[in-house]
């Protein structure tokens, strides 16, 4: 099938990529960020009915990312929680990352650009240090 194929009333390039996967698709567009609240709100679904019983590790580091890209403080406490689950702590150093960043500016400054957003002086800074993005 072609990028311009259509299934489901849908072009097949938005259709069967995981909505956690998109941010890596559209990389540097607002479309990156379109569907991270549905993302988060599927997830949050699947805990609430307690679907992370019965994954993998691997599955269950990959239920959690929306809690880890949401700009939500309140989100990133549930997800230091989820994360710190045995087994899943190269995860969990990561969110502590993200989290600081929520912490400290209330945002990803990372997303500002493709979102439209100014940027403050101390997140341009920021993101002129070593390390500063993912």
């Amino acid at each position: 099938m072609g990028t311009h194929s259509v299934k489901n009333g849908f072009p097949i390039t938005h259709y069967p990529l995981p909505i956690t996967a998109r941010s890596a698709v559209y990389r540097n567009q607002a479309l990156a960020f379109a569907f991270d609240s549905l993302a988060l709100a599927l997830a949050q679904e699947a805990i609430a009915c307690e679907i992370q019983q019965s994954l993998t590790l691997e599955q269950k580091s990959f239920l959690y990312l929306p809690f880890m890209h949401s700009e939500s403080l309140h989100i990133h406490e549930r997800a230091v929680e989820l994360f710190s689950e045995p087994g899943l702590e190269s995860n969990l150093e990561f969110e502590y990352k993200h989290k600081e960043i929520i912490e400290i500016f209330g945002r990803y400054p990372h997303r500002n650009h493709v979102l439209g957003r100014l940027s403050l002086p101390e997140e341009t800074e920021f993101l002129k240090q070593p390390d500063s993005s993912f």
